[in-house]
């Protein structure tokens, strides 16, 4: 039997790192209705009708705007998702992934 009584064996937590993050970007274009990008940003992203309302008028006006930020394999999630819906709308609209 062993003479530690109470020992605990600890991790070296030094090389534990955060993962990275990661931005969801929303592409302007010519056809996708500024009500369909708002739905979308409320139901993906989970954003309140404000505060989508002012990401989508951020894309119509700059071409490009951010629609969250988050580890990489949620943003491929959240990118798959918003080009399903887009398509099954029969909407062009695009997002990419940029890391922050």
């Amino acid at each position: 039997m062993s003479d530690k009584k109470g020992s605990v064996a600890t991790r070296d937590r030094s090389k534990i790192q955060e993962p990275s993050l990661y931005k969801v970007l929303l592409h302007n274009d010519d056809y996708t209705s500024m009500e369909f990008v708002v739905a979308v940003l409320e139901r993906v992203f989970r954003k309140n009708t404000s505060e989508a309302s002012k990401i989508m008028m951020n894309v119509h006006q700059e071409g490009v705007g951010i629609a969250g930020v988050y580890t990489l394999e949620i943003c491929e999630t959240k990118v798959v998702i918003v080009h399903d819906l887009a398509r099954k709308n029969e909407f062009p609209l695009r997002c990419s992934i940029e890391k922050v």
